[in-house]
């Protein structure tokens, strides 16, 4: 494989930071030090300037990042080309989704994944959509898997599947002999919605927009980080939410929650993300075509569940 101390030292140059750079590579920070300290010793000199627990690149810093940046990618184009020729496919994939998908469609895809491709080494990184974004531009991950809108342009985006999302609410609501819920009739409940930066916030707020509602006449009462969080506040009685309905299965199965599809109907599409500029591995094409087929069915497997449901 590619030098050890070249990969750890392109990571702490990408991240400016000894500890973000072990926690990426699953490493103790003595251990990142120690790889850092022997690649400055082997070329005598400083790559890293260390002042006030903040650590920028020297200019010899700047030169081997520049070179680094190019021998792993050249590395990785190297295992593609063999890989291609001898059918065997391994290697290292760093993937980042949002929390919804983290939690609720990736885990069996990356069990499956692991099954078929044991020497592919997958890691993976969770957020909400902005944060996902940030780490794919600054090339923190190779891959990223999300359910918000992606506006830069240098970014490409490829569709992996639909996501319907619905409303849910405390199983004696005022809702429970409703067909559906129109978006005007949001406003008529508490809500209980995602936190800035969250791609299902931000498809609920689009979606209001686009139905002629201004968002900021929803009664938010509470701004939470995860889908489980807000099924406990709104099994709890604290109002209603816009969740995916892949997250509230085992809610419905209980019977702790109502679910009504909304009127006008609401589905969103969930992304792949990756920079358009930056060399394809077969592990990643690989995993891309793989999930796409994988979230694609898990998905459909949805549409009797709730045709049964109806």
């Amino acid at each position: 494989m590619a030098d050890r101390r070249l990969q750890v030292f392109h990571t702490v140059a990408k991240l400016l930071s000894f500890t973000k750079a072990a926690e990426t590579l699953h490493m103790t920070q003595p251990a990142v030090t120690f790889q850092v300290k022997q690649l400055e010793e082997q070329f005598n000199t400083r790559l890293f300037d260390r002042t006030h627990n903040r650590i920028s690149l020297t200019e010899a810093g700047m030169v081997v990042y520049e070179y680094s940046e190019r021998i792993l990618s050249l590395y990785g184009e190297m295992s593609n080309r063999v890989g291609e020729m001898t059918g065997d496919l391994r290697g290292h994939l760093l993937i980042g989704a949002s929390t919804t998908i983290a939690e609720y469609m990736l885990p069996r895809v990356l069990g499956d994944f692991k099954l078929k491709y044991p020497d592919v080494q997958v890691r993976l990184h969770v957020g909400n959509t902005d944060k996902i974004v940030h780490m794919i531009e600054d090339n923190s991950i190779d891959l990223g898997l999300v359910e918000g809108v992606v506006s830069n342009k240098s970014l490409a985006t490829l569709k992996c599947c639909m996501d319907n999302m619905i409303v849910i609410a405390p199983q004696d609501h005022a809702l429970r002999d409703h067909e559906s819920v129109s978006a005007q009739e949001l406003l008529d409940y508490p809500f209980v919605s995602r936190e800035e930066g969250s791609g299902t916030r931000e498809v609920t707020m689009e979606y209001l927009h686009q139905v002629g509602i201004d968002p900021e006449d929803l009664h938010i009462t509470m701004e939470l980080g995860s889908p489980e969080a807000v099924k406990g506040a709104v099994e709890g009685g604290l109002g209603i939410a816009v969740v995916s309905e892949a997250t509230v299965l085992k809610e419905l199965a209980l019977g702790t929650i109502i679910a009504l599809p909304l009127n006008p109907p609401l589905a969103r599409p969930y992304f792949f993300v990756y920079q358009k500029q930056k060399f394809r591995s077969l592990v990643m094409d690989e995993f891309l075509e793989f999930a796409k087929e994988r979230c694609a069915r898990d998905m459909r497997v949805l549409i009797p569940r709730r045709e049964s449901n109806a």
